[in-house]
């Protein structure tokens, strides 16, 4: 499945789940879109998160293509990008390198 993976997008992941503070956070966020679409007020409850960093969460998802909108409105839900969908194999690689570094 990775043989067909954007290298560009590669670094995106790493920067957006790796190299940046609130990459734990996404990795929440993005698990949590794997069970079914949300919107940013029930994955605030959900992942007991304050509304507004959710907001800011799936600003830099969208921005980076990792997520999409369903459409712009009060209440859009959220889905995984084509492009994340093929590189699901290199975000879970990612995740599982994050979880090793972090219980150094």
């Amino acid at each position: 499945m990775n043989g067909d993976f954007n290298p560009a997008f590669k670094r995106v992941l790493w920067y957006v789940f790796f190299a940046t503070r609130g990459g734990n956070s996404r990795i929440k966020i993005v698990d949590k879109l794997k069970e079914r679409p949300y919107n940013i007020n029930q994955l605030s409850r959900e992942l007991k998160m304050d509304y507004k960093t959710v907001l800011h969460h799936i600003k830099v998802l969208e921005d980076n293509k990792i997520i999409v909108p369903e459409e712009k409105k009060y209440g859009t839900i959220y889905f995984y990008s084509p492009m994340f969908e093929q590189g699901m194999g290199m975000f879970n690689e990612i995740r599982e390198k994050i979880f090793k570094e972090n219980k150094r």
